[in-house]
């Protein structure tokens, strides 16, 4: 067996064995693969696709590629969450202090920019001092001493997924559902979690464009958690434009700082309490006011926990003029009076960073901001400003659009927007 027949067997569309299969991944792991042969393996399942029984045997071959967690020490049922991305999707800021705060560990492996899609990690490290390179030792500790830590991947675990990743987003193959699925499975089920939350993004600004589209892949998460032995849960959400207002590392930090206190806008925290909600629900936990937690300060304190833990600096929390800032602020007006009919995520995100001011379905006048640059020099705003402008879209009627699309189990679909 080579890695040039599987190349070709995938090329001309055949179902690859378990047995080939396994062996792609452990080249990618050992490195006895070389990148520009699993590049093009890659390229070809983005274009033939994979059957659910080669995506299952993916899976679990790369959860199997290194070190799996055992978070059994740590007291209660531990539940992950993951976001396959999107522009300005800062809910796992919110949603694992949040959780934790309400006594329910949060044990949260995550990951880094993928495309123009910002991660996790990128968005803490804008705070000064916070690692997000916890040995594996270190992570299960902090979880049992303070409910929640937020890391990286170590180098021994799922080391597969590691090349896979970095390849899928040097070569245009990230939007393969496939690939997304085994990708993001691989980690949770390596992860050592009892259950998992999925928010599986639907639009311009994510991975996949149509809500069938993410549908279907929310399926293919469901399956395979539940075909593992973890209750899977996964949301479809709108991602046709920014979630929140801010795009932009520091930006989002300050919006989920604002959003713990209960000040930050209505869209983001209202699916960061039903996200929450979800994950206490599947912890077995007693429901709580998790809105109380947020205004009453006891998630706010939870996230400086949580940063002073990982050496950051926790005075963020109540100074987030503490985090980076550019210098110069652009307001990009309005030309035209109307409804928001539209704010392209994807264009948006290529001009990070961006602090919306309107979004689908509000009401502008002539000159009125539709969004503030934030740009290291006036140069830099200019030479965004058109492309920002041009992302919106003004009507003569518009109404805001749903965030909330589908919920779905292992039972079935239920649809969250009618």
């Amino acid at each position: 067996m080579t890695a040039l027949e599987l190349i070709r067997e995938k090329r001309d569309g055949q179902a690859l064995s378990d047995e080939a299969i396994r062996f792609l991944v452990a080249g990618a792991s050992d490195g006895s693969i070389p990148d520009y042969q699993l590049a093009a393996w890659l390229m070809a399942v983005r274009l033939r696709g994979m059957t659910d029984a080669e995506t299952k045997t993916l899976t679990l071959a790369m959860a199997a590629s290194g070190r799996e967690l055992d978070l059994s020490s740590i007291p209660g049922r531990k539940v992950d969450k993951h976001s396959t991305g999107g522009v300005g999707d800062k809910a796992t800021l919110v949603v694992a202090p949040l959780v934790a705060a309400a006594g329910v560990p949060v044990a949260k492996l995550s990951g880094r920019a993928l495309g123009h899609s910002g991660g996790t990690l990128d968005k803490l490290e804008a705070i000064a001092g916070f690692r997000v390179d916890l040995g594996i030792d270190e992570f299960i500790a902090q979880v049992a001493t303070i409910g929640i830590a937020i890391t990286g991947q170590t180098a021994d675990m799922v080391p597969a997924d590691k090349v896979f990743y970095a390849l899928r987003d040097a070569t245009a193959t990230v939007d393969s559902v496939p690939l997304i699925a085994s990708s993001v499975m691989s980690k949770k089920l390596a992860a050592g979690a009892d259950a998992i939350l999925l928010d599986v993004k639907a639009g311009r600004g994510a991975f996949v464009a149509t809500v069938a589209e993410a549908q279907a892949l929310a399926q293919a998460l469901v399956t395979l958690g539940t075909n593992a032995g973890r209750e899977t849960v996964a949301y479809v959400t709108d991602m046709e434009q920014p979630l929140g207002r801010a795009v932009g590392n520091a930006l989002e930090v300050r919006e989920a700082i604002d959003t713990l206190a209960g000040r930050g806008p209505a869209e983001l925290e209202g699916l960061s309490l039903r996200l929450a909600a979800e994950m206490l629900r599947l912890a077995g936990a007693q429901a709580v006011d998790l809105h109380r937690l947020l205004v009453g300060g006891a998630a706010s304190r939870k996230f400086a926990e949580l940063i002073t833990a990982q050496g950051g600096d926790p005075r963020v929390v109540d100074d987030p003029g503490r985090l980076p800032s550019a210098p110069i602020q652009r307001p990009v007006p309005a030309t035209t009076a109307g409804y928001v009919a539209g704010a392209d995520a994807l264009e948006i995100a290529l001009a990070v960073g961006i602090v919306l001011q309107k979004k689908v379905g509000d009401p502008v006048v002539k000159g009125e901001p539709l969004a503030v640059i934030h740009a290291r020099t006036e140069a830099d705003a200019a030479n965004i400003a058109n492309r920002v402008a041009a992302s919106f879209a003004i009507a003569e009627n518009a109404s805001p659009r749903p965030l909330l699309l589908r919920r779905v189990t292992a039972s079935g679909v239920e649809r969250l927007d009618l």
